[in-house]
């Protein structure tokens, strides 16, 4: 079995990096197990571009900040022959807001996967749910270290009780005798009290600190070693403040004699030799909110006796006469359980025994035995399941179709182009583009669902459009929320939205005043037709026409217009296209399926066998390089894809996925080809996180859509553009389904 581990990793000075060591080491470092085929590799995470001189079993970096390395990763992990992966999780140690950028590389992991959480939070943010919920998904088992962490996920995160698995936080198996490393330390007149791991504000030393004067009047000889450097996080935004105040707290009560600052972050040796020569061993913490705690399962294990304040590990750990509690803040509290112990050393030693005797349960050896036995029994699982074919339009797990959110973006003028989150952001105002989206979007939804409040949204948009109409028939585009224009002429593809709506509107009318303003607006529009020189615009205005031609196939003219438009991107085509690029330009920029569909719309009036087969080789040559490994990865807009350049796989947005799903509808009611349904369904499940990120971009409590993928993750505002953009998918779903029955 060869296994392959991520997370950071000694020399970094980590917590999580000395955990990753010591489960690489218990598991693999062991001659029955080398004897029996069992090898592994590790993929380190490096912060802030700083570099570390890694031991041999390191085979890959990750720069924490660069989503390429990530990629890189999971491709080097696909092509080793591991047959197994086991990833530690820590919010902080991986890039992007939350800790996102290591989503798309478990999205395209291969191998089984063991997730261990080391930080499962009560209160999350929304990208940490989401982030943590779709890692859960991905995993074949989630370690946690507390019972407490089992209720957190199965409560908060919603995950299955029977993936989650219960494996303490490991110990090394090393002892040292009290009176040797007392005197090695010169402490052995001391009454040693200890702290040690990364230095920050909610450690809580300042506590201590202040229980020490009524300890030190009954025991003199007391000193109190704070060990550890100030975390670098910390280090970074606020330097050595914290180390500083406490110094200085010391020096006001006249502790100098009494507490020790070692700052240096230390091996696993000198450690337990610090842990062996104290008397009691302390961690303050401030607040609960701490489900493993490294540090303390090494004092346990080593046999310390423990105070602690109650956060979660410490209350489960300390259980059963295994330590003592005492309030958070309470420097009363601690120095009566100081004194006390102190005083008596029989309890102190029972203290020990008992921390002991757990301790040897849960040293190192015995946990990765633990981690071996569960990574076989997964292998063994995966090798009996059975592959099933994916079935076509799976609509059990699609949102109810809901205009909650468009409700709340429209006004009597129109639909607010941007939000804050889910709240309109009026300061932006309208726009023309997403007028028009939403007008073809509650048209469809009165098509296919009578639904009423679309039916009456749908004059607001019309009057919109034709408020923002010239008299020459281009459109302005933008106008403030005071209804004051803020531009003359509006993009070409604004323009060529506005005629795809209006076409719509005159195929699919719910009564004849709306039919005749559509048709007024898009007959004073048509003398811009032939002006038009953007091919999105161009593709726009065909699909536009297209729907005007199937209920008006006599008019000559339009017919002929479209057949020049749809030559117009044939030329494009033709002038692009070689061997291995099958496209109209020389790069994959955005909104791409619109180019594709807007020739199956065409050959669907033209009946013309030349633009056909250019919609199809188009059609595959973008669905090569977009719907891959079951799921659709959108060229993002930060760099697109230039030819022999790389693709952009981040700032993606929903109008492309929106793109995807309108093409292979049309290319299925051309074709009558039900792979195409899959392909339209698979695109789709892009905005419910079947993505790159592993993250839905459909806000279940607000009914809108998130605005796309940022280089930091979801971009969570909820503008009109992607809101819509979903809803016309659903839609468009909903009528494949119905599509699709018939067909049977």
């Amino acid at each position: 079995m060869k296994i392959s581990f991520i997370g950071t990793y000694p020399p970094r000075e980590c917590g999580i990096g000395t955990f990753t060591n010591n489960l690489f080491k218990s598991m693999l470092v062991n001659n029955e197990r080398i004897e029996d085929g069992y090898e592994g590799f590790v993929v380190a995470l490096n912060d802030n571009n700083l570099t570390y001189e890694y031991p041999p079993e390191v085979k890959l970096i990750i720069r924490q900040e660069h989503q390429e390395d990530y990629l890189q990763a999971v491709k080097y992990i696909n092509l080793s022959g591991a047959d197994l992966c086991i990833l530690e999780h820590e919010f902080g140690i991986f890039g992007g807001q939350s800790g996102v950028y290591i989503l798309p590389l478990l999205h395209r992991l291969e191998v089984p996967l063991i997730v261990t959480l080391h930080t499962i939070l009560k209160n999350p943010s929304y990208n940490e749910k989401a982030i943590l919920i779709e890692i859960c998904k991905m995993a074949n088992k989630v370690v946690v270290m507390s019972h407490k962490a089992i209720e957190f996920l199965e409560s908060i995160y919603n995950v299955p009780k029977d993936k989650i698995i219960f494996i303490e936080h490991g110990v090394p198996d090393i002892h040292f005798n009290q009176e040797k490393t007392k005197k090695e330390f010169k402490l052995e007149r001391k009454k040693v009290l200890l702290t040690f791991g990364f230095i920050g504000r909610n450690k809580g030393i300042e506590t201590v600190i202040k229980a020490l004067p009524n300890v030190v009047e009954n025991h003199p000889d007391i000193i109190y070693i704070v060990l550890g450097k100030t975390h670098p996080n910390v280090l970074r935004h606020s330097g050595e403040e914290y180390r500083i105040f406490l110094m200085r707290l010391v020096k006001n009560l006249q502790l100098e004699k009494h507490v020790v600052f070692l700052n240096e972050f230390i091996g696993e040796q000198d450690l337990f030799k610090y842990l062996c020569a104290s008397d009691i061993y302390i961690t303050p913490y401030l607040n609960e909110a701490q489900i493993t705690s490294g540090t303390l399962s090494y004092a346990v294990g080593v046999g310390s006796a423990v105070i602690s304040t109650p956060y979660w590990h410490a209350a489960e750990l300390l259980d059963e006469g295994r330590g003592r509690l005492f309030n958070f803040s309470d420097t009363q509290s601690l120095s009566s359980t100081l004194n006390e112990l102190l005083d008596n050393p029989e309890e102190l030693i029972e203290l020990k025994r008992k921390a002991y005797d757990y301790g040897r349960k849960i040293t190192w050896p015995k946990i990765g035995e633990k981690y071996v036995a569960l990574s076989e029994n997964i292998l063994k699982e995966e090798q009996n399941v059975i592959i099933k074919k994916d079935t076509v339009l799976d609509f059990l797990i699609l949102p109810p179709f809901s205009l909650t959110h468009i409700n709340r973006l429209t006004d009597d003028t129109g639909i607010i182009q941007h939000a804050k989150f889910g709240i309109p952001n009026l300061k932006e105002g309208y726009c023309l583009d997403d007028n028009s989206r939403a007008l073809l979007m509650v048209l469809m939804a009165y098509r296919q669902m009578k639904d009423v409040r679309a039916l009456e949204l749908s004059p607001v948009y019309l009057s919109y459009i034709h408020y923002m109409q010239n008299p020459n028939g281009t459109f302005r585009n933008f106008l403030s929320f005071s209804r004051n224009y803020l531009d003359e002429v509006g993009s070409e593809d604004s323009f060529g939205r506005t005629i795809w709506a209006l076409g719509y509107l005159m195929g699919n009318a719910p009564n004849d005043a709306y039919y005749q303003t559509g048709k007024l607006i898009f007959f004073n529009a048509s003398q811009n037709f032939e002006k038009l020189t953007s091919i999105r615009s161009i593709a726009n205005t065909m699909i536009g026409i297209s729907y005007y031609l199937k209920s008006n196939p006599s008019d000559d003219s339009m017919t002929e217009r479209l057949r020049n438009m749809a030559y117009t991107l044939l030329k494009h085509f033709e002038d692009n296209q070689t061997n291995d690029w099958n496209w109209f330009e020389s790069l994959l920029a955005y909104d791409n399926g619109i180019l594709p569909l807007a020739l199956l719309h065409s050959s669907e009036i033209l009946h013309d066998e030349k633009i056909t087969r250019t919609a199809i080789e188009s059609m595959n040559f973008l669905t090569k390089h977009t719907l891959k490994d079951n799921y659709l990865s959108i060229i993002g807009n930060e760099k697109w894809y230039k030819k022999e350049g790389e693709r952009s796989v981040f700032a993606q947005q929903p109008i492309d996925a929106m793109a995807m799903v309108l093409m292979y509808h049309q290319a299925f009611h051309v074709t009558k080809d039900k792979e195409y349904l899959n392909k339209l369904y698979t695109s789709f499940l892009w905005f419910l996180g079947e993505n790159d990120l592993r993250m839905s971009l459909f806000d279940f409590e607000t009914q809108g859509c998130c605005d796309g993928f940022e280089s930091y993750g979801v971009n969570r505002n909820q503008g009109a553009e992607s809101s819509l953009a979903y809803l016309i998918s659903h839609l468009t779903v909903l009528q494949a389904f119905e599509e699709f029955h018939e067909s049977e």
